[in-house]
């Protein structure tokens, strides 16, 4: 059993919390954030029973902890119903959501000094995701507030930021201890495996990366 400190745990645990209560702001929606609540619920009884954590296993483990959301946010871009979802939802609110970003970083880094995840993942390897939380606030000020940009820009900013996420969604995939594992073979990404960490692939990643597309359609929508 790995050793995770309760300051890492809890801080880890107040962040997806927030992640949540930003998407319900920006869906204003109490059926998908009970919806969420459910999955979130569902992905820590499993993280705690170790199901995500046994190896040798086909699929992999770590299938069921990143693909079930990708999968879920992929099947609603094709939907009438979804994209419908999508056009409606806060666009301020998507854009301030990923200030969680800023949290998920130096939690990460945490679980790397713990030696649960490479170097590779942190902002002091080659994950440079901390920069979009870092700009989100400032973004959502300039283009909401003072309106000094315009919503291209805002478009620019979502393109670049998905670009980062995918960056080290890659860079955790292929160091978790998986037959695609190309990196980080002396410390291989087992943390996300480990409860609450779980809610990283399982809940925050693909909530984001729902945000960045929904921002995207409504920004490109409206620009036609």
């Amino acid at each position: 059993m790995a050793e995770i400190s309760i300051f890492t745990s809890v801080g880890f645990i107040l962040t997806t919390l927030i992640t949540l209560w930003f998407f319900f702001k920006a869906s204003n929606s109490k059926k998908v954030l009970y919806g969420l609540l459910v999955w979130t619920i569902l992905v820590a009884f499993l993280g705690i029973l170790g199901f995500y954590q046994k190896e040798g296993t086909l699929p992999p483990r770590f299938f069921f902890l990143l693909a079930p959301g990708v999968i879920f946010v992929f099947s609603i871009l094709i939907s009438k119903q979804g994209r419908y979802f999508m056009d409606n939802l806060s666009l301020k609110w998507l854009t301030l959501l990923n200030t969680i970003r800023i949290p998920v970083e130096i939690v990460l880094y945490y679980v790397f000094l713990e030696g649960l995840i490479p170097g590779l993942m942190t902002f002091d390897g080659y994950n440079f995701d901390i920069i979009s939380g870092l700009t989100a606030p400032i973004i959502y000020y300039l283009v909401f507030v003072a309106k000094v940009l315009n919503k291209k820009a805002l478009l620019i900013w979502n393109f670049l930021s998905l670009a980062l996420l995918i960056n080290v969604l890659t860079i955790a995939i292929l160091s978790a201890q998986t037959p695609l594992q190309k990196l980080a073979f002396e410390q291989p990404n087992i943390g996300v495996t480990y409860f609450p960490f779980v809610w990283l692939p399982a809940v925050i990643v693909p909530i984001v990366l729902f945000s960045h597309f929904a921002s995207i359609r409504q920004l490109l929508v409206s620009k036609k």
